[in-house]
């Protein structure tokens, strides 16, 4: 490394290297140096012996800001107590503001500290003194507590953050928490003789929190977004109801065929009928409607959806994707893009659910044949008058006769969950069983000859030996 003169000099002496900062003070005399600054190759320069002997930086020492800011700041919720240990508090806020606002203090003298402390609690204590004396009594334990924990947390060297509302209120406990939040009426459904049905929350995609707000709304909803009941009669010329059953009799074979979920078929249908509400369409595109529903009905339930050349393919190439899209682009633009909708599958899930609260393990058949009775509904065009929920009530009513004719099928957990009673579902619930018997001899087998499976229990085969009209 480089030698300096004043180098060599220091490593002459026996006493070793000097301070880094000398003082002025020789002999008792003030001594004026000509300059405090070093060459600029000394500065660059370290060496082992000069950082062993190099003395730590002193800093000023950093007091705890937030905690000296909570010291104070429980008592403008107390009326009427006093102020403790006022000096020290002063003396820590004094230190602390510097640091904080970046400027200095301004001296106070000790009558204004006096005013500035007094004033606040003069007037807190006339607002005390306006409020009642149960609140009074409230806000003490409640500010007493507080208080308890700033002076433990300050003694431990924990800092719990205090949330400081003009009306202090004690967090309730966990339990009081679900009982009153999320089980509002579980005691009164107890009574009544019915099961909550939400009462578990284990399974987060049952959303058991949200569900009863969820059925709400899809019973609002399906008032709302529903198909003409008689489109085919006022609108419709060039196609016949029978026209619509053989459609969408062979959309269930293309669904089964590619795998889609239920939810796909039933909005598929839902769309057809809101398009032919609206709009005259002419025998030869009711195909291409179909498609082109169930398309977008893919694009909107499904994970993968088929691609518009698949769709294109099962129709034999009758319509190229060109017109695909182009039927997309009306169908979406008629519907403005509104694509949920309240369908009979949506209300099953959550009847489904209640019915099986009656059975100690849950029924698989009873699954299969409500879902088998309610996609017979969507061939048929009459159903259209009647509401997603009361073809989903009743599906579950007749499958629950069908499977077991020991009791009743009906009990007050399922008429709460559905709405209806028992006598309101007296027509749909026979129109429902004359469809599954086929008393009008209907040849579109598609749905029938898919629950015959045995991946679904086979339950197309099964009838109910009694009557069903007996029970209302």
């Amino acid at each position: 490394m480089r030698i300096t003169r004043s180098r060599a000099k220091t490593f002459s002496c026996p006493e070793g290297l000097p301070p880094l900062h000398p003082s002025g003070i020789q002999n008792g005399k003030q001594v004026q140096r000509a300059s405090s600054k070093r060459p600029a190759s000394d500065e660059n320069i370290t060496t082992s012996g000069a950082s062993f002997h190099r003395q730590p930086k002193k800093r000023a020492v950093l007091g705890n800001v937030t905690n000296v800011v909570c010291d104070g700041s429980y008592l403008k919720f107390m009326p009427g107590t006093k102020v403790q240990d006022t000096k020290n508090s002063e003396k820590r806020i004094a230190k602390v503001m510097p640091t904080v606002f970046g400027k200095k203090k301004p001296h106070l003298s000790e009558d204004m500290k006096e005013n500035i402390i007094e004033e606040p609690n003069k007037a807190k204590v006339e607002n005390s003194e306006r409020s009642s004396h149960t609140n009074l009594k409230e806000n003490a334990s409640a500010h007493q507590n507080v208080f308890a924990s700033i002076e433990q947390s300050r003694v431990c060297g924990v800092l719990h953050l205090v949330k400081c509302n003009s009306k202090m209120v004690p967090q309730p406990t966990t339990s009081q928490s679900d009982d009153g939040k999320h089980f509002p009426k579980t005691n009164d459904l107890a009574s009544l003789g019915i099961t909550d049905i939400d009462s578990k929350h284990r399974d987060p995609q049952m959303c058991t929190l949200y569900a009863s707000d969820i059925y709400e709304n899809l019973h609002a909803k399906e008032l709302d977004r529903r198909a003409s009941v008689d489109y085919m009669k006022m609108l419709q010329r060039d196609i016949t109801e029978g026209m619509r059953g053989i459609l969408i009799d062979w959309l269930v074979e293309v669904s089964e065929e590619y795998r889609l979920v239920p939810d796909t078929l039933y909005l598929t249908v839902n769309l057809i009928d809101q398009f032919l509400s609206e709009t005259y369409i002419e025998k030869r595109k009711l195909q291409l409607l179909g498609v082109t529903c169930m398309l977008i009905a893919s694009k909107y339930e499904e994970i993968c959806a088929p691609r518009v050349e698949e769709f294109c393919c099962i129709t034999d190439n009758t319509y190229t994707k060109e017109e695909v899209v182009k039927m997309e682009s009306q169908v979406l633009n008629l519907l403005s893009f509104q694509l949920s909708a309240p369908t009979t599958k949506k209300f099953l899930r959550r009847f489904i659910q209640a019915a099986q609260a009656s059975y100690e393990v849950p029924s698989v058949e009873l699954e299969f044949m409500a879902n088998y009775l309610a996609e017979l509904t969507l061939v048929d065009y009459s159903f259209l008058k009647l509401l997603p929920s009361l073809i989903a009530a009743s599906a579950v009513f007749l499958a629950r006769w069908i499977l077991d004719q020991s009791k009743h099928p009906w009990n007050p957990t399922l008429e709460h969950y559905t709405r209806y009673k028992a006598l309101e579902l007296k027509t749909s619930v026979l129109a429902l069983q004359d469809l599954q018997l086929n008393t009008k001899g209907c040849t579109l087998n598609a749905i029938h000859e898919k629950y015959k499976q045995p991946k679904f229990k086979s339950v197309a085969t099964l009838t109910s030996t009694k009557a069903v009209e007996y029970l209302f």
